[in-house]
Formats: structure tokens, sequence, C-alpha cells
């Protein structure tokens, strides 16, 4: 064997065993020892941030939205337009509105914005047509929700689509609702908002905000009670 092809296979055998050992390296004791750090100091976060009912049942995570429908009237039927059960809060839209929607159920593989501009046709038409729901859902016998009162997020979307946070004002404007669907008192409800209204991430970055899934779990409690 000449040198050529010693030097050949020596290089062969040297960057098989740089190969060799990166993978171990790499892709299997990096991904175990981050995994066990993960599980060891942030399982809650590293596991899908979980959220739990009162019996223990996780019912979602605090990172993604969710719907709060009533059953289908044909479920057989795709193109039935979701109804939402009024004696929950109910979250932002998800990724644009009406029967329109990219994505009206929270489908995490449709994550995303609709891309539409302010002055876009369709979007002006939902944005209208989602304020007018609002308005009509939230007002009962006792209050009447004004136009004026819809904040943005109750009738837009996130950039993502799957925000699990309402605005402080758009919970509040569906307090009377929940409290009458649910036969409770106002202030009770209220309460229930101001308890699990979240301030600014270090007392100044992002808005005030309202986990719509950790409230419901509260407002299911205090219902049963």
């Amino acid at each position: 064997m000449n040198n050529s092809l010693k030097n050949t296979a020596r290089l062969l055998g040297a960057g098989l065993r740089a190969l060799l050992v990166l993978s171990v390296l790499c892709g299997v004791l990096y991904p175990v020892a981050i995994t066990g750090v993960a599980q060891a100091f942030f399982s809650g976060r590293a596991n899908g941030s979980e959220v739990g009912d009162g019996t223990g049942h996780t019912v979602g995570s605090s990172l993604i939205g969710q719907r709060y429908d009533l059953p289908k009237l044909d479920p057989d039927d795709p193109d039935e337009s979701a109804r939402p059960d009024l004696k929950w809060f109910q979250p932002r839209p998800s990724n644009g509105l009406g029967s329109n929607s990219v994505n009206p159920r929270y489908s995490l593989i449709l994550s995303g914005a609709t891309n539409r501009a302010a002055d876009n046709a369709d979007l002006v038409t939902w944005v209208t047509e989602a304020k007018a729901a609002v308005v009509a859902d939230n007002s009962t016998s006792g209050h009447r929700v004004r136009a004026d009162d819809v904040p943005a997020d109750a009738v837009t979307s996130s950039g993502s689509g799957l925000d699990p946070h309402i605005s402080p004002a758009y919970a509040k404007l569906q307090i009377h609702r929940v409290a009458e669907r649910n036969g409770l008192p106002v202030p009770r409800v209220a309460k229930l908002v101001a308890e699990h209204t979240e301030g600014r991430t270090l007392g100044f970055m992002g808005e005030p905000r309202v986990n719509v899934l950790e409230l419901n779990i509260a407002l299911k409690e205090v219902s049963k009670g």
C-alpha cells in the first residue's frame, strides 16, 4: 500500500472516530443531560406547562389557548360554525374571524397571523361582525355592553393565533354575562378576574393579562360551591 492510500485510510479512520465520538456526545449524552436537568428543575415547563383541574386531570396548557364551545347540533356537519358556551369566559379569536377563519379552533399546526392589512375588506367585515357578536353575547338584562366597550383583543387574534391570555378589559366585559349564566353574584366573578389578572413581567415588560383556562378552572370550582 503506497503512502497516498495509507494517508487516505488514516484520514477516513480519524473521521469515523470523530463521527462516533460526536454522535455519542451530541446525540446521546447531551440530550440525556439536558432532559435530566429539565425534568429535575423545570419539569412543569419541560412537560408542556400542563394545567390540571380540581380533580387532578390535565385540562390544557397554560401556554396554549383553547375554545369553550357548545356541542355541535349536527356532529357530522363539518361546515357548522362553533357556538360559544356563554357560561365560560371566552378567549380571543384564533387566527381569523367568522366562518372563514384560518384557525377557528386553536389548532396547533396552524399557528400564525392572518396577514391581512387593516383595510382588508374581509378583515373589516370579520371585526365588525365579531364586535356585534361580543356586544350581543355579553349584554344581560341588567347590563348593556356598548360597542365602544369592546377591546381590540375581543375581535382580533394574536400574532400566533394561540395566545391563552386576554386583556383585563375583555375579562371584565364578560363578568356580567358569566355571573348571570352561572347564577353567581357579579362581585364574586369580578373578584375571580382580579385574582387571576397577571401584571407586567418584571414590572415593565408586556401588558397585564388574564389566563382564560386558569380563570375558567377557578370559575368551575366556585360554581360547584
